[in-house]
């Protein structure tokens, strides 16, 4: 209470984030597979998703395959009250969060933004943190680890 208050002047000068700090929610549309979980599990229901499903050509004399594509991802963040529930149930990993924060608007309408704007805001997220050296692997490398040691003790030409 001593001391002065050192005011930033916010436009000039800017902040210096934590690391990993939450702004807005980015989209990886080519992780998105249109499975709704996003959406369903949103408590706010702030999430829009529109797609329809197209047909793949079989090749190699299998059967026609169908699968979902994304027409329309939209976020309203006048709604949205950034509890980060849609990152966390996303199982595809299309969604992340992007520390950007500056994207006030005039008109509360304008605050739903489409796919391509959650795209930009994709480049600044920033990329995930090293591991811990002096933790164990996780079970499924030591269970893959110790299957390649078996199979690389096997003599050549024994039957599986």
């Amino acid at each position: 209470m001593t001391r002065r208050s050192i005011t930033r002047q916010y436009p000039e000068v800017q902040p210096d984030l934590p690391p990993r700090s939450r702004g807005v929610i980015a989209l990886f549309e080519e992780n998105c597979t249109v499975c709704m979980l996003c959406a369903r599990e949103c408590p706010d229901w702030c999430i829009y998703i529109d797609s329809h499903k197209e047909t793949l050509p079989a090749e190699g004399g299998g059967r026609a395959r169908t699968r979902n594509v994304l027409d329309r991802f939209a976020i309203d963040f006048a709604l949205c009250m950034y509890c980060g529930i849609c990152i966390e149930v996303c199982p595809f990993d299309a969604l992340f969060w992007s520390p950007e924060f500056e994207y006030a608007e005039y008109d509360i309408a304008e605050l739903t933004h489409e796919k391509e704007r959650l795209r930009e805001w994709m480049w600044t997220v920033p990329p995930p943190q090293d591991h811990d050296p002096a933790a164990e692997p996780p079970k499924e490398v030591g269970a893959a680890e110790k299957a390649a040691a078996r199979a690389a003790r096997k003599p050549p030409g024994t039957g599986a």
